[in-house]
């Protein structure tokens, strides 16, 4: 440029942009290289070419945590806030000059997914600050490690990769995690370890983790999964019982899921099966001793030995107790006797029977207390169709309302006796298969049928004379002597006539001679008028003449009738 003979103010403030490089190219916000001229206290001074040199912290010049190791003649970059400021000093900042080019290098690495290095340098709330080569990032407390962790010192001031997962240069915000980091680097371990494993085969481990259904072992930079069914044959209540964390154990892979990269383990399998042979060992209706060693709502297991435990199903643990819970029969620990009743070695089943290894208490009372004997014992229950007796044996029978007591109603005959009453009964019936004894109080009655050929009432086929109690239409109820038995005749049984079998041509209290043809449920006999009519007939003819002699029925009746009006 040529110079003016009388240079104006214009020409002045050109001459001075072009000494500072030009207007179009200002210095400010711009990158620019310097020379470190001097180093005061903890102050550099640096010269950027411009009118005035800057001064910056030596801090702005060491890494976290670091000494600068800044000298007198380092070239230096810095980024020039300001040309000069009031003291005539340029405004320089190392800090910002490395930030623009940390952006610059982390936004290229970002849009590649590249893994960053960077430093953990202080604390906010909630997580941390990274320094990556200039640009402050934050790293989430989740982001830390793959599990949570407690003390962050250990991770701090060491350099280290980082994933980002945001950045805004706009705001200025950058997040970054280094769990992402440790998970990548893990999954690729994972991969290259699973590759070296086979099912079937046997490693150790050691125990890292214990959860209520199982244990996590390490198996060398990969986990596995052993699941508490497959600790030992014997029932496992919690892993705890088995092994501790920090266990070394010896294991066997039972399967390898490759796209899920997740293996299950076993130390059974490591064993001899105890079922193997099972059915040979435990035949059906052994009789063995076992440790009960849980107990639910529909049963009791009980161990026979390690590994091989049989269910008693709760209808197969008492003779005498039902529809009880189990605890009230049984108790954990308990030492027990069962019998064998199935075996299913595929399965892996045993059915167990607990009272089959006692005596049957109805086999045992039927032994003891045969039919048409005396029995005693307390009113347990009152239904509406009859009574349940306490007997010996820790057994009840039940009395029918029909065989209560005589010449009344069952619904009468009930409300004679009340629970806790102690009674007396004869047996009538037993059926230990079914669990079933019939009693009588009625029987016990004077003049009262026999049970069991035990009694003096009247017998089948005898005749009798009975006094009418009731007529009804479907026949008579009688009763045989003054204090005897009472029974029916049905209205067929009136007569061998059809005009003899109207129950209306009888009286109450009338006496008439019948035949004992029977007894009902109860041992109430049944009687019958036609029955001694045709016995007598029979009779008659017999002593008489037969009918191919010629004679007539009638006069072999009438002969027979006035041979016993003779006698």
């Amino acid at each position: 440029m040529a110079t003016k003979a009388n240079p104006t103010r214009d020409d002045f403030a050109a001459l001075l942009n072009e000494h500072l490089g030009g207007e179009d190219e200002s210095f400010e916000g711009r990158v620019v290289k310097g020379t470190v001229t001097a180093i005061e206290n903890d102050l550099a001074i640096i010269d950027v070419g411009l009118k005035s040199e800057g001064r910056v912290s030596l801090r702005e010049f060491s890494a976290p945590g670091q000494p600068s190791t800044l000298k007198v003649g380092d070239e230096v970059e810095v980024y020039v806030d300001r040309v000069e400021n009031a003291q005539g000093e340029a405004m320089l900042s190392r800090d910002r000059a490395r930030r623009e080019a940390a952006w610059d290098k982390l936004e290229s690495e970002f849009g590649e997914e590249k893994r960053v290095e960077g430093v953990i340098f202080g604390r906010v709330k909630g997580g941390f600050t990274v320094d990556l080569g200039g640009a402050v990032a934050f790293l989430p407390g989740s982001q830390v490690d793959i599990r949570p962790v407690r003390d962050v010192t250990p991770l701090m001031d060491i350099p280290q990769p980082f994933q980002i997962l945001k950045m805004d240069r706009r705001r200025g915000n950058i997040v970054v995690s280094r769990r992402a980091v440790l998970e990548e680097t893990r999954a690729e371990q994972r991969s290259g370890l699973i590759q070296n494993l086979t099912e079937g085969a046997v490693i150790e481990g050691v125990v890292k983790n214990i959860t209520d259904y199982g244990a996590f072992v390490d198996l060398g930079g990969i986990d596995g999964l052993l699941h508490v069914t497959d600790m030992s044959y014997k029932r496992i209540n919690h892993p705890s019982e088995v092994i501790n964390i920090g266990d070394t154990v010896k294991v066997q892979i039972i399967r390898i899921n490759r796209e899920t990269q997740r293996i299950s383990l076993g130390m059974k399998q490591l064993e001899s099966d105890p079922w193997e042979g099972a059915e040979a060992k435990y035949p059906v209706g052994a009789k063995l001793s076992g440790r009960v060693t849980n107990i639910t709502e529909y049963g009791a297991f009980v161990e026979l030995e390690a590994g091989i435990e049989g269910l008693v199903h709760v209808s197969e643990m008492s003779w005498t107790k039902k529809n009880v819970h189990p605890g009230k029969i049984v108790s954990t620990s308990q030492e027990v006797e069962v019998l064998v009743l199935e075996v299913d070695s595929d399965k892996r089943r045993i059915s167990l029977g607990l009272k089959q290894a006692q005596s049957n208490p109805w086999a045992d009372f039927a032994e003891k207390y045969p039919i048409g004997s005396t029995v005693e014992g307390e009113v347990k229950n009152a239904t509406e169709f009859g009574l349940f007796i306490g007997l010996d044996g820790d057994v009840d029978g039940m009395v029918h309302m029909s065989d209560i007591a005589w010449g009344i109603s069952g619904e009468d005959a009930l409300a004679l006796h009340r629970k806790g009453e102690m009674v007396k009964a004869v047996v009538l019936d037993i059926d230990d298969e079914k669990e079933r004894i019939s009693l009588g109080m009625k029987q016990l009655e004077k003049g009262a049928p026999a049970v069991g050929g035990v009694g003096t009432g009247p017998k089948k086929s005898e005749v009798v004379t009975v006094t009418i109690l009731e007529v009804r239409d479907g026949g008579l109820e009688v009763q045989a002597g003054e204090d005897g038995a009472t029974g029916f005749i049905k209205r067929a049984d009136l007569g061998r006539d059809r005009d003899e079998q109207r129950p209306d041509r009888f009286q109450v209290g009338q006496k008439l001679d019948a035949m004992v043809i029977g007894f009902d449920r109860s041992k109430k006999p049944n009687f019958s008028i036609k029955a001694m009519q045709i016995d007598e007939e029979k009779k008659a003819v017999a002593q008489y003449g037969s009918t191919d002699s010629g004679a007539s029925l009638g006069d072999i009746l009438g002969e027979a009738l006035k041979s016993k009006k003779t006698d």
